[in-house]
């Protein structure tokens, strides 16, 4: 969701600067496949309560990390794209702040209060007061206008802030002031 959305909303925004969302099946981003590899890792780790099963925490640890090093991969092999270089930069905050703290992304207490949840441990999600690289954890909470709200991390914003203008420029966007690069061989 973090990248989902704001990826559609650059897509909307694009529209009165002459994107296309036609253009939008011309994109080609390389290694897409381990993408959806690292999703169906995200979905095992953390079935949620709509699937069949429980992974045990250890288990669900592992395939997170190893989901965001399969995304990692895909996000430095594309790097190159519009955007993406934030959403790296997202995806590497993140992985530290998980890795620094056990495998799971702190949630901090007031974040956790400001969004109205209550938990100990969701998913991948850990309430820790005083978690190591704190300015890197989840800290704040999501306007409850938002489609499935939820608390969020700098590197959630740098990830969606990323997806935007991937969507912003992937439909070929005229953006006032911008420049078009010339034609590399």
């Amino acid at each position: 969701m973090v990248l989902a959305l704001p990826l559609v909303i650059g897509v909307v925004a694009a529209l009165p600067f002459g994107g296309r969302v036609r253009n939008l099946g011309a994109a080609r981003f390389h290694w897409l496949r381990l993408a959806y590899v690292a999703l169906a890792f995200q979905v095992a780790a953390f079935p949620g309560g709509s699937l069949p099963w429980r992974t045990p925490d250890a288990a669900a640890v592992g395939l997170w990390i190893a989901s965001d090093l399969l995304l990692a991969a895909v996000v430095v092999r594309n790097v190159r794209s519009p955007g993406v270089a934030l959403i790296a930069a997202g995806l590497a905050s993140n992985l530290l702040a998980v890795v620094a703290n056990g495998g799971h992304m702190p949630a901090l207490p007031q974040a956790l209060a400001d969004a109205g949840l209550h938990y100990t441990r969701s998913m991948n999600s850990e309430l820790m007061a005083h978690p190591a690289l704190p300015w890197l954890v989840d800290r704040w909470a999501a306007p409850h206008w938002i489609p499935l709200a939820n608390i969020f991390s700098v590197g959630d914003v740098a990830i969606a802030v990323g997806g935007f203008v991937v969507g912003l420029c992937l439909t070929g966007a005229r953006v006032p002031g911008r420049r078009p690069r010339p034609a590399t061989t």
